[in-house]
């Protein structure tokens, strides 16, 4: 038989969130051509696949008709040998009760190429979001985790035995469960936690012991859900406080459906070295983010010109820095050269905005002036000197931006020297996560934080065939900007800004956010 050129991977889609996924898994999704997938697997990572693939859901939830496990098979050698990249889509990890031995079976008696990629289980990512540790020095020196679906084929004799049970599959066998357990002698008081759609913004916990968790649950819908059964059940209380959440990152509940940006899903299209900590917050607010870089920073084409300008640094009155990239580039230059702060004795900084500040006070510095309005075109408005023979180094982006800045500083008689200290270029194609998103129309926020990325946001959306050819991707989703220039270039750009923050910063476009999400009650 001739080998197929297609390849098949099963894939673990995690508990539920597609945050507790791997980055590997979210890329294979982003590129899959058929996915095959349970029921089980949450609907936002189903966002993630491109328009164009074959979508095949095969069931496995419990107590509703199922796809059998042969068909299973059938369709991913069929598909395979029709050259495909197919993801056989998996909650949790495949190989915890994931029927994967058969698929791998049928796979190698058809002789094709398949890989097995990790996935989180809720066996393991249910305790943990709950804030109960399988394992304690005390509590709990082993676990044992099985499945409850057919309960009476479990050895309940020697499980009763282990310190902490995960049980999953076992929300329809609850009655059965607890009456194993006591039958065999586990107290009636032991701790038993019952946490249902762990990782989604439905999760609920109910916490008991052997002898009420019955009565407790009465009249709930349990699936699917783990149960944790032991000592360790008691810790929860102990770690879900507050000031101990705080430390450990634990969620107190995974209730993000409270939370202000709760329910949307935010494309960040900053830098991928810049994104980190603005991605936290809105994370912090209940969004999901997907981050596409619409900026790479690197070096200027050539350091001449900042070079010479550091060579002759007692020359200059002033420092101009109009964002963190300067800052961090044209410090990396200083050192470059051998100096460092102290060559700037004498000379006086100005700074745009408050991260920038926060820059040049990582190198112990203070600035000695900041424009009140947090954009670089108030610099010559408020200037606090006179600028008659006052001589500037100005390191800046190599290409585009400041000209008006540098044309009324000379026009008021400063001597300004412009010096490339870094470049910001666009990246070489979309990232395919954040495309499959905007084609699904997935996306119901996109941030921008200057006017570059909005221009390389739309090259990149122009390699996009399915998006460049019509703009109905773009009528439900907010466009949101920092500031009166990043906004000119979404009006001409994009036709349209639906959100300006307030105050010129990342803060400040958060909270812009989060007020408009919460008039729209997206």
């Amino acid at each position: 038989m001739k080998k197929s050129t297609g390849k098949v991977y099963l894939v673990g889609a995690g508990p539920g969130d597609c945050d507790l996924m791997t980055v590997r898994s979210q890329k294979l999704l982003s590129q899959a051509e058929v996915l095959i997938y349970d029921a089980l697997v949450d609907i936002p990572q189903l966002e993630l696949i491109p328009v164009t693939c074959l979508k095949i859901e095969v069931g496995k939830r419990g107590g509703k008709p199922s796809t059998q496990q042969q068909e299973i098979n059938r369709l991913l050698v069929k598909h395979c040998h029709r050259s495909k990249q197919v993801v056989r889509l998996k909650s949790g990890d495949p190989f915890i009760f994931g029927r994967s031995s058969s698929e791998i079976q049928a796979l190698i008696a058809a002789d094709c190429d398949f890989e097995v990629i990790p996935g989180i289980s809720s066996a393991f990512a249910a305790p943990l979001l709950a804030g109960i540790p399988l394992t304690d020095p005390v509590m709990s020196r082993c676990f044992a985790v099985m499945s409850a679906h057919e309960p009476d084929a479990l050895e309940w004799e020697a499980l009763v035995k282990i310190e902490t049970l995960v049980i999953l599959m076992g929300g329809r066998n609850l009655g059965e469960i607890v009456w194993q357990l006591q039958k065999h002698g586990l107290s009636s008081q032991t701790p038993i936690a019952i946490i249902r759609d762990c990782g989604r913004p439905e999760q609920q916990i109910w916490i008991g012991n052997v002898s009420d968790i019955v009565r407790k649950t009465t009249g709930q819908s349990l699936s699917p859900c783990v149960i944790i059964v032991g000592e360790v059940v008691r810790l929860r209380e102990y770690l879900m406080q507050p000031e101990i959440t705080n430390r450990l990152d634990l969620p107190v509940t995974k209730n993000d459906s409270q939370l202000p940006l709760a329910g949307n899903t935010i494309l960040v299209t900053r830098a991928a070295t810049q994104s980190g900590q603005f991605c936290d917050r809105i994370q912090e607010l209940g969004a999901r983010t997907i981050e596409m870089p619409a900026l790479v920073i690197g070096p200027p084409s050539s350091w001449e010109a900042l070079d010479s300008a550091i060579a002759q640094l007692s020359s200059f009155h002033w420092l101009i820095l109009t964002s963190h990239n300067a800052v961090d580039c044209f410090f990396a230059r200083l050192e470059a050269s051998g100096k460092d702060a102290r060559s700037l004795f004498g000379i006086k900084i100005a700074v745009v905005g408050k991260k920038t500040a926060e820059s040049l006070r990582s190198h112990s510095l203070q600035p000695d002036f900041i424009p009140p309005n947090f954009v670089a075109d108030s610099l010559v408005e408020n200037f606090p000197n006179n600028l008659q023979n006052c001589k500037i180094l100005f390191p800046r982006v190599e290409s585009g931006g400041r000209e008006v800045l540098v044309k009324e500083f000379t026009a008021k008689g400063a001597q300004v020297i412009e010096a490339p200290a870094y470049q910001s270029c666009c990246p070489e194609t979309i990232d395919p996560i954040a495309l499959a998103a905007l084609e699904n129309q997935a996306v119901n926020i996109i941030t921008f934080a200057s006017s570059k990325t909005v221009q390389n946001f739309c090259h990149l959306i122009a390699q996009s065939h399915e998006l460049s050819r019509s703009q109905d991707w773009l009528q439900n989703v907010c466009i949101a900007s920092i500031g009166p220039e990043t906004s000119k270039s979404c009006y001409d750009l994009l036709g349209k800004v639906d959100v300006e923050a307030q105050e010129y910063t990342l803060d400040g476009l958060t909270e812009a956010i989060v007020q408009w999400v919460a008039k729209n009650k997206r």
